[in-house]
């Protein structure tokens, strides 16, 4: 039992009904601050990313250091769930967002330095540190809302994240304008994304715990206050048979697959410095617009759930297999050796006319649209598997963990000189096979009623037995 009020309890249900959506203890207000959150920390993360070796000029520094971040994020992804469950978000969220400010320290002190040790290491430390932070954003972003509006708060969350990438495109465009020759980014430019990650850190200290965030019914987002290392444990590990995380194996291993293509060979391949920055803007402006899409999809098309979550599906498959297509017609036209060795390709710049920086503009715009839409439509799936913080803590968990485990096979299969058409094969491949296994997914286990009960969503074709609620309310 714990101590809830005046009264001990092993949890409570529901609160006062309150229809105020701007209350701090609303889920609109939390998902919010959480957007702002990975605004300012992975939101950064992801624009250096997008320069292309981390706005460095020896792309093996970052791709060594990607490397170490997604091993270890692909562990602590796994176990962020159980770890959130047990400290609480601000614990979780503060220490992991606390990480990014190393790792851009890091190429700020390669800058100056040229040792490649440190950055890995920062590299590592910032995949701990990141395991944290998205298994408890994730547990926020699909526990927190009402479960008939989880697409429109997954797109809420989206646009403000990925607005974070919007700003941070913009940081490297303007502190780089004049440098148009330039082969890395300058120190200010480091420097501002230091300021943004500081700030996110901080702000992570603004999150209520699951059991203090109150829907407007009066329902509360979680009913456990407390969990333990054994139960996490023996948790985490029943997800490795659980029929639902099986079919969401492969759009969780290539949902992060493609950015090693994406930034490096795409973006960092076939553009200057500085157009690499005005190109992510729009890259993560177009993620704010597919994000909304897909959400209003899968909230609003249908009445039935299922029919909305394999609308969304669909729409996914057939715009990620166009914009695949267009991939690969452009890929046909260069190649490592063209890039790297013979260095023969002409890098764009914005201010070229014609079609020539337009098209491939076109193609890297488009790859942001499909990763939000491909993504947004990942995590409606796993927040219509139930409704508990805990439960979708462990899901999102395992799906981080997964995903962060493919993105780092990605970052060593570029290391390794794989040929550019080779990279974008496999990453077609793995979105493709995703679209039919999570449609059975949602056709076998998604249900059309508002709630999914918390005593169901442990039933699998593995036999699994029903829990009680009670399993987790143990103190530490």
């Amino acid at each position: 039992m714990v101590e809830t009020g005046d009264q001990k309890t092993g949890y409570q249900e529901t609160g006062s009904p309150n229809n105020s959506v701007f209350r701090f203890n609303s889920p609109l207000i939390q998902v919010i601050l959480i957007g702002l959150v990975c605004f300012c920390c992975p939101g950064m993360f992801n624009a250096l990313s997008g320069m292309g070796g981390g706005g460095q000029l020896d792309h093996n520094v970052v791709n060594n250091a990607n490397t170490a971040l997604y091993t270890t994020f692909a562990i602590f992804g796994i176990l962020g769930g159980g770890i959130y469950n047990i400290i609480g978000p601000r614990l979780t969220l503060f220490s992991g967002c606390s990480t990014y400010i190393l790792y851009a320290g890091s190429l700020l002190y390669y800058n100056h330095h040229k040792e490649q040790p440190f950055v890995v290491l920062a590299g590592a430390l910032l995949g701990v540190g990141a395991g944290l932070l998205w298994a408890g954003q994730g547990a926020i972003m699909t526990s927190y809302p009402p479960a008939q509006r989880k697409g429109t708060y997954i797109s809420l969350f989206w646009s403000i994240f990925n607005m974070g990438g919007v700003i941070g495109g913009l940081i490297p465009f303007v502190m780089n304008y004049h440098r148009e020759k330039a082969a890395n980014v300058n120190d200010g430019t480091y420097v501002g994304f230091m300021v943004f990650m500081s700030i996110g850190t901080l702000l992570s200290l603004t999150i209520l715990h699951p059991s203090k965030v109150i829907r407007n019914d009066g329902t509360r987002c979680t009913n456990v206050k407390y969990s333990n290392v054994g139960t996490e444990t023996v948790e985490i590990a029943k997800l490795f048979a659980n029929w639902k995380m099986l079919l969401i194996f492969p759009a969780a291993w290539g949902s992060n697959f493609f950015y090693t293509y994406q930034f490096n060979n795409v973006n960092g391949a076939l553009f200057n410095l500085r157009t690499r920055g005005l190109n992510n803007v729009f890259y993560w402006g177009a993620q704010m617009f597919g994000s909304v899409l897909i959400g209003h999809v899968m909230d609003f098309s249908f009445k039935r759930r299922k029919t909305r979550g394999l609308a969304g599906i669909s729409v996914v498959a057939v715009l990620g297999t166009g914009i695949w297509i267009g991939g690969l017609l452009k890929q046909r036209d260069y190649d490592y050796d063209d890039v790297i060795v013979k260095k023969s390709i002409k890098l764009l710049d914005f201010k070229d006319s014609g079609s020539a920086y337009a098209g491939p503009f076109v193609l890297y715009f488009s790859y942001g649209l499909l990763d939000a839409m491909f993504q947004s439509m990942v995590y409606w799936v796993i927040g219509a598997l139930a409704d508990d913080s805990v439960i979708l803590s462990r899901y999102v968990g395992f799906y981080k963990g997964v995903q962060s485990a493919g993105a780092a096979v990605a970052w060593q299969i570029d290391t390794h000189k794989v040929p550019y058409m080779n990279q974008l094969l496999v990453n077609w491949a793995l979105t493709t096979i995703s679209y039919p296994l999570l449609a059975l997914l949602v056709i076998k286990f998604v249900k059309d009623e508002d709630k999914v009960g918390e005593d169901d969503e442990l039933q699998t074709p593995s036999g699994y037995p029903k829990q009680s609620n009670d399993e987790s309310v143990n103190p530490i």
